[in-house]
């Protein structure tokens, strides 16, 4: 047994095919003589030996703002080193974010730089267990000491004017993933799905900010943008580009989630596309019923652009009240989700654009309203378990655990 399968074990002790999304709401399989984690929750075998990594796990927010651990078991949210560890995960997109209440004070530079460095120094105060992956090949060897790896990525804008200084500033400093956009914000080169659409898509520092992330070696997520963006985003960038977290618009028709032109661009350059676990972008019964409510749990530029806060203090204080970001809802029992309805939405893309091209990208701690089996990132198996009765290849299953997100790394990275 491989040392980091051995590791693993000691912390974690129909036909796909098209359908009618009618079938997403089909009552799950019970499983049955699945091995179980320490945790007393099943993990099989094949999730144990697969290599697993999240394409959106949000991080530091909470750390930031409590002066916390992620390193200590948190007894709230979704996410935290020994769940990680007990969910199987060999490595994250260790996602740092910067949220709207940030922008209208333009306080938004001072907070990225903040929470990047914060995740450098949690990661090396927990080097027995995580270590900072630059490319593929750190993630291979980390992974082989038995470590996860986290692969730093930001959500949120370094700079809304796009200063491309400040982002080779970032890469210097072990950045090596960015979204485009400002979260749900249209900045000074490209539109977002959520706001106004200023530039068509994107603009000339948009293009010149792709080549130098290009050039940097850096991973492209167009994630939150308009279906213009996405698609001249595409064409602008010499290496595939991600669309780290969402859902189909073909199956929910909210604005963040992708549309079957654009899946098809993203993969016919070779990117991968990353499934939300949330019940917004892949429920349609779900989402209908949130368009009567009259509160979302969704930031917008809207809910911030008159926010009054003067100093970056105040801002904290504001967003801490929502800290941890996870979700805190009651959602009745007609419109809760099960897992093997989230796993027919990645069967959809797996119709749409191919094996090759779909992955996981769960948004744990940003806010996802979880399928009923799942309740934090130490849950990640149940995925496996999902598409296991499904009739998914071993082979198959591997790709989107990881295998994907660790191969458009490598393309990007050149390493």
């Amino acid at each position: 047994m491989k040392r980091r399968d051995l590791l693993k074990t000691l912390s974690l002790l129909p036909l796909a095919g098209s359908f009618p999304l009618d079938s997403i709401f089909a009552v799950p399989v019970e499983v049955k003589n699945a091995p179980f984690n320490f945790q007393n929750k099943p993990m099989p075998d094949l999730h144990r030996k697969a290599f697993v990594m999240d394409g959106h796990t949000h991080v530091m927010t909470r750390e930031l703002l409590k002066g916390t651990d992620i390193g200590q078991r948190y007894t709230d949210g979704n996410v935290d080193l020994p769940r990680a560890k007990e969910g199987g995960l060999d490595a994250m997109f260790f996602s740092v974010y910067t949220p709207e209440q940030y922008y209208p004070g333009r306080f938004e530079i001072k907070n990225t730089f903040r929470v990047v460095n914060l995740a450098l120094e949690q990661i090396e105060k927990n080097h027995s267990v995580i270590e900072l992956a630059l490319n593929a090949s750190d993630i291979q060897r980390i992974n082989k000491k038995g470590k996860m790896a986290a692969f730093l990525d930001l959500e949120g804008p370094w700079d809304m004017d796009g200063d491309i200084n400040l982002l080779r500033a970032l890469h210097r400093l072990g950045l090596r993933s960015v979204q485009l956009t400002a979260h749900n914000t249209t900045n000074a080169f490209i539109d977002t799905c959520n706001d106004v659409r200023r530039w068509g898509g994107i603009n000339d520092l948009g293009r010149k900010i792709i080549r130098e992330m290009n050039d940097l070696g850096m991973v492209i997520n167009i994630a939150h943008a308009s279906n213009e963006a996405i698609l001249q985003s595409v064409e602008a960038s010499k290496h595939p580009v991600i669309y780290s977290h969402g859902g189909f618009y073909g199956i929910v028709p909210h604005p963040r989630c992708i549309t079957d032109e654009a899946a098809k661009a993203v993969a016919a350059k070779g990117g991968v596309i990353g499934i939300h676990f949330g019940s917004l972008f892949n429920n349609p019964v779900y989402w209908k019923w949130q368009q009567g409510q009259k509160k979302s749990n969704e930031t917008k530029p809207g809910t911030v652009q008159v926010a009054p806060f003067k100093t970056i203090e105040e801002v904290d204080r504001e967003v801490l009240k929502d800290v941890p970001l996870s979700f805190r809802g009651t959602i009745p029992e007609e419109y809760w989700m099960h897992v093997d309805q989230l796993a027919k939405v990645i069967d959809y893309g797996v119709q749409l654009v191919g094996e090759d091209h779909m992955a996981l990208g769960s948004d744990l701690d940003g806010g996802p309203e979880l399928p009923r089996e799942i309740k934090d990132i130490s849950d990640y198996p149940q995925i496996t378990m999902a598409l296991q009765r499904l009739g998914y290849s071993d082979q198959r299953i591997r790709k989107i655990l990881g295998l994907n997100w660790l191969r458009v790394i490598k393309e990007v990275t050149g390493k």
